[in-house]
Order: C-alpha cells, then structure tokens, then sequence
C-alpha cells in the first residue's frame, strides 16, 4: 500500500520501502514535514494533485509488484470520491492495465524475497525507472513536481542486485496481469484473482464440483472435518463475508485446505468468496465477487454442494454450469426465503445500521455511497 500511495504521488518515493527501523525513516520523515509545509502554503488539496494519471500510474506499480488484492478496494473507494476520477477508474481498469504490465518485482507471495530486499534493490525510484516507458509521467507528485521531474531529477543506475529483485521489462518475473478482473453468472459486477500468486498453475483453467459454506462459522465447524465430501479438484467456496454480510469485509478469504487433503500433499485449491484476503497470503483464490452473497439478488449466493464452477484465468471467466433459467429460479426462492432477515439487518439503528442501509459492493470500492462523489443515489 506504501508503494501504491508512492505511485499516487502523494509519498516520498523512498518512504515506501525503507524498513521501520532504518535511520532513513528520520530523513523521510523530514522531507514528508516539507511537504506539508509546502503543501499548506500552496493550498494544494488531493484533489488538485491526483489526476486519472496518477491512478493508471497506481495501478501499474499494483501490477508490477504483484500487490494485495485489497489495493483494488481501496483505490476505488479514492477514485470514486473525486468528482473529476469517478466512472473513470473501473474494476475493469485494473484488468486493462494489467494486461499491459509484467510482474516484476519478485516478493513473497508472488516470489522468493521480502520488501527489504526490495528496498536494497533500489525501492521505488528503480522500480518507477524501469516502469518508466508504462507510466504517465506527467502526473503531478505533492512536491509540486510531475512525476517526469521527479525521476529526472533523481536517476538510478541499475546493478546486479536491483536487476534480480526488480526484473527488467524484457525479463519479467510474470508476462502479464498478476492481477485478474474475472466476470461470469456467479460474479456479474466481477470478482479479484491475483493469478501471480497461485500455487498450482493448472488451477487458473479448472472446472471443480463446489464445496459450499455459507459462513465463517460454518466452515471452522466443517472444514476439517474426515467425512468433508471434497477432493483435490473441488472448489472451495465461502459465502457472506462480503461488506453486508460480514460487516467491515474481512480478510477471511483465505480458506484453509481440508486437513485431510493437507494430510494427502496437496498445496493449493481453487476458492473462491465475496471477503477479502492479506496482501501476504498466496494460493489460487478468487475474491470480492459481487455482488455479494448477503444480498438478495446475488447469483453467488445460491450456490449448493455439488454444484460444478469454471474458473478460465485466460477467458477471465467465473461460472456457474447450470442454465440462466436455473440460476434466476434459486435467486428467486432464495429472495423470499430471506427477505424478513434483510428487512431486519436494514432496519438496524446506530452505527451498524447506517454501514448495512449505505456501504457500497467491492467493484465499487466498499465504501459509503453518500461519501462517494455522486453522493447516495
């Protein structure tokens, strides 16, 4: 997220990396006080500095580094507050940059080393030069400065270290897209995959018979339980823990492995769920499907046991196989079996029943609407 905040223009470049006990925090912190001071003066407010370059920009240094899926949340909550960025800056955004973008800097989960490595390698100033020919430089920077300037004034001299943590364009550590926008009957609004950090390669074009738990507490309950009906090549699939129907949305999409099928070797299965996951956690697994399963009409909602999912990275797929006859049929019954449970989680007061009435779906930042530049519909 430090990197990302940097690629927006509104960090010191070395202020993303550099590790919390280094003594270069002292020298950041120093030039981040310039800035404000700078800034204040100015009367430069965010909106003034960030632009749809700075997000294209954002999204590349995302890409690049095989970042968290969380970053894809967070960004478009930013975008959709300014007036100038929203409708602009899509889920699909993310997809078409990625698809211009290799992976190049080679971390942990998508590679081997850690952000200090990264740091040593030369940080963000050698990763923003070599991504040079992909970016907008005429984005401005809270310095005052366009990001153009920025490296211009502060070249880098790659060397052997830097090359082998921070990949040159021509010898990516991933061709392209480490990060996924899938779309199909189950996920209409789209779905996040950070194909990058997927453990088994073949998983990436899978068709699997699911494995359905409708919570949190329904899988602990479940999951390793010896007569679990699950195999190798079947999909994982946890409900409700999107931003209604686990509210705040949190970072429970990382579904264990069956403990037996741990037990048998097995490292990686295809899941899939409407929450989030950590940045640091790797496996082929498909988040922030929306709409969501807590709400009424969401056709991820109705999935059952049984029930057979394809997930094609390449075709950007996400599906249910069974006819569109089928699936309107189960949203339908699904709407009056709980529509007295939705009247109450809207009729809620306080806190808790603002978020469930206004916070928006994953593709459009898990946000509230009324703070959104178009305010609440």
């Amino acid at each position: 997220m430090s990197c990302i905040t940097a690629a927006l223009g509104m960090m010191p470049l070395k202020g993303a990396s550099a590790p919390a006990v280094s003594s270069a925090r002292l020298r950041i912190a120093e030039e981040t006080g310039s800035n404000a001071v700078s800034v204040a003066l100015a009367h430069r407010t965010p909106q003034e500095i960030l632009s749809e370059d700075s997000f294209l920009n954002a999204i590349t240094v995302l890409q690049a580094i095989g970042g968290s899926t969380n970053a894809v949340v967070h960004l478009l909550a930013i975008a959709n507050r300014h007036p100038k960025i929203q409708g602009k800056i899509t889920l699909q955004t993310f997809d078409d940059v990625g698809r211009k973008t290799p992976l190049l800097i080679d971390l942990k989960p998508s590679g081997a080393n850690y952000m200090t490595d990264f740091h040593n390698a030369g940080g963000m100033l050698a990763l923003l030069h070599t991504l040079r020919p992909l970016l907008r430089l005429n984005a401005m920077t809270i310095s005052g400065k366009t990001l153009g300037q920025v490296l211009d004034e502060s070249p880098f001299k790659s060397f052997a270290y830097s090359r082998e943590v921070i990949r040159p364009l021509d010898n990516p550590l991933y061709p392209s897209s480490s990060l996924v926008v899938l779309k199909g009957n189950i996920a209409p609004n789209g779905a996040v995959l950070k194909a990058s950090a997927s453990k088994d390669r073949s998983l990436l074009k899978h068709s699997g018979p699911a494995v359905v738990f409708e919570n949190t507490a329904d899988m602990a309950r479940r999951i390793d339980d010896p007569e679990l009906p699950v195999t190798k090549d079947s999909v994982l699939v946890l409900k409700n823990i999107g931003p209604v129907g686990n509210p705040g949305m949190p970072e429970a999409g990382l579904i264990p492995l069956p403990r037996k099928l741990g037990a048998q070797g097995v490292s990686d299965m295809l899941r899939l769920s409407d929450g989030r996951m950590s940045g640091t956690a790797g496996g082929t697994i498909v988040l922030h499907i929306s709409p969501e399963s807590a709400l009424p009409e969401s056709p991820f909602g109705i999935l059952r046991t049984g029930d057979v999912i394809t997930c094609d990275v390449e075709q950007r797929i996400l599906r249910l196989e069974v006819s569109d006859e089928e699936i309107q049929r189960r949203v339908d019954e699904r709407k009056i079996e709980i529509a007295q449970s939705v009247v109450e989680k809207k009729s809620q007061r306080g806190y808790r029943g603002l978020y469930i009435r206004s916070v928006n779906q994953a593709q459009d930042g898990a946000d509230f609407d009324f703070l959104t530049a178009s305010g609440a519909d």
